[in-house]
C-alpha cells in the first residue's frame, strides 16, 4: 500500500493516479476533499488534512510500504525554512511510527546546500531528517526548474509584452516539466529498487537560457519579438509580495536565485538516467494554452 502526499498537486495527482492504474491500494494526502474526487473515484483511500498534522499522518501511514513525500508551500509564512522542517518533521515522525520500508521524496536541485539557499534549505534538512529513519530506504528526487513556474509569467506578457525574473537571461539552466518528474517517480516507487539512502538528479531534456524560452514561447504565442528581461532583486521582491507572498518567501526565493545566478544549485553532469523527455518547444504549447485562456 502506498501514501502519496500532495496528491492533488502537479506530481502526486499524477503518481496515485499510475499506482491505481496499475493496481495498488493509495492512500493520499489532500487538504481538499473536492480536488481530490477524481483520484477518490478511481478507488483512492481519502486522509483529509495537512502534512504538518502528526496524527493524521500516522493513520494514513500505518502498514505503509511506501510514501511520496513532498512539502507543501505556504504563501504566507513568517519563517519559510521553518514551515518547511514542521512538516518534514511531522512526516518523518509518521515514517518512523508506520515503520515504512521506502520513501520517495520531492527535493530539488540546490539540496546539497546546507546553508543560505532559500527556498531549497528546508528540502536538505528533510532528506537528512528521512535519512536517519532506521531501516528506511530513501531515494530523493532532485528536479531541476520547473517548466511550470513560466506560467506564472503569463500576465507579465500580457500586461508588458515581457518575460522576466532576477535570474541570469544568458544562463544555460536544466528546466523540467512536472510531468516527467511524476512519471520517474511512479516508475520508482512501482519498482521499489532502491536499497539505503540515494539521490537522483532530474535535469530535463536539455540546457537552455531565459532568452531561447522567451523566443520559443513568444513564437508559439504569436509575439516572436518577445523578450527576457532580468529583474533586480528588489524589483522582484516588490512583486512577488505583491502576487502575495510573504516577505520570508520573497527573500528565501531571492536568497535560492542568488545561488542559481552564482553557479551553485545544479553540479550534476548529464546523463541517460536523469535527463527526462519534455523540451520547452513542447512545454510551449502549454504556455500558450494558459496565455490564451
Amino acid at each position: 500500500m502506498y501514501v502519496i502526499t500532495g496528491a492533488t498537486g502537479n506530481t502526486g495527482k499524477i503518481i496515485a493516479s499510475t499506482l491505481l492504474e496499475a493496481g495498488k491500494k493509495v492512500r493520499i494526502i489532500s487538504r481538499d476533499a473536492a480536488k481530490a474526487k477524481e483520484l477518490t473515484d478511481k478507488g483512492a483511500e481519502l486522509f483529509l488534512g495537512s502534512t504538518d498534522d502528526v496524527e493524521l499522518l500516522k493513520k494514513a501511514f500505518n502498514g505503509a510500504l511506501a510514501v511520496y513525500a513532498m512539502l507543501p508551500m505556504d504563501w504566507n509564512t513568517k519563517d519559510y525554512t521553518s514551515f518547511q522542517v514542521k512538516n518534514a518533521t511531522a512526516i518523518a515522525e509518521a515514517i518512523k511510527a508506520g515503520q515504512v520500508n521506502y520513501v520517495v521524496s520531492l527535493s530539488s536541485q540546490g539540496a546539497h546546500l546546507k546553508s543560505n539557499s532559500g527556498v531549497v534549505l528546508g528540502l536538505h534538512k528533510m532528506e537528512q531528517l528521512f535519512n536517519q529513519i532506521d531501516g528506511l530506504n530513501t531515494l530523493h528526487l532532485r528536479p531541476s526548474y520547473f517548466l511550470e513556474n513560466t506560467l506564472g509569467m503569463v500576465g507579465l506578457v500580457k500586461e508588458a509584452g515581457i518575460m522576466g525574473s532576477p535570474i541570469k537571461g544568458d544562463m544555460p539552466m536544466p528546466v523540467i516539466a512536472s510531468k516527467d518528474i511524476a512519471d520517474y517517480a511512479a516508475k520508482r516507487l512501482l519498482n521499489l529498487d532502491f536499497e539505503g539512502h540515494n539521490v537522483q538528479d532530474l535535469l530535463g531534456a536539455r540546457d537552455v537560457t531565459y532568452t531561447e524560452i522567451a523566443k520559443v514561447f513568444g513564437a508559439a504565442i504569436g509575439k516572436p519579438d518577445l523578450n527576457y528581461v532580468q529583474f533586480s532583486y528588489e524589483d522582484f521582491k516588490n512583486a512577488f509580495m505583491g502576487m502575495g507572498a510573504s516577505e520570508s518567501l520573497a527573500d528565501n526565493m531571492n536568497e535560492f536565485i542568488e545561488r542559481v545566478n552564482a553557479g551553485e544549485v545544479v553540479i550534476s553532469e548529464r546523463d541517460t538516467e536523469n535527463t527526462t523527455p519534455t523540451t520547452i518547444e513542447q512545454f510551449a504549447h502549454t504556455f500558450s494554452y494558459v496565455y490564451n485562456l
